[in-house]
């Protein structure tokens, strides 16, 4: 009898071991493929260039309304840790098939690559919301661009003290 256990052990072991392989081999070809997608999405949002051409390039011409009355951006005043800044957006409006929150996009002034999120929505969100870490190399002004299903574009902004080793400066 002990044998047959130790059989069948080895037995389940070396199935295991296959199928874990096989899960590796899958994550492994998954992350592969969605390395082309992030790479992709990286060239249409977050390019290494100044502010303005960034907004052009992804807004066009469009005028950026006020949104302070409809757009709720929480982001803290001091950030101790630059890599790791808490970020929300929440935008009181309706989400219907005739009007809703189609994007919402974080864009960090002086960062490096400015355009540093963006998050699509559809009228089956129910919310117009979203949260997220984001990093911010230095003291800069955090702004939220929402894009309305018409095209509208509501914009709000707020600065961010980035303080390094929790010292202001």
């Amino acid at each position: 009898m002990a044998g047959r256990g130790g059989d069948r052990d080895v037995t389940r072991r070396s199935m295991l071991g296959a199928f874990g392989a096989a899960g590796v081999a899958a994550v492994a070809g998954g992350a592969l493929g969605l390395g082309g997608v992030r790479a992709a999405a990286a060239q249409t949002l977050g390019q290494n260039e100044p502010l303005d051409a960034a907004l052009k390039r992804v807004f066009g011409g469009r005028p950026m309304k006020d949104g302070s009355g409809m757009v709720k951006l929480d982001v803290p005043l001091i950030a101790e840790n630059g890599s790791v800044v808490p970020v929300s957006v929440e935008v009181s409006t309706p989400m219907t098939p005739q009007s809703y929150v189609k994007h919402i996009y974080i864009v960090a002034d002086k960062n490096r690559i400015p355009i540093v999120t963006r998050v699509a929505l559809t009228p089956d969100s129910g919310q117009a919301y979203m949260g997220a870490n984001i990093r911010l190399g230095e003291t800069t002004d955090v702004r939220a661009v929402v894009e309305q299903s018409d095209g509208t574009l509501l914009a709000v902004k707020r600065e961010v003290k980035v303080t390094v080793g929790g010292c202001g400066g």
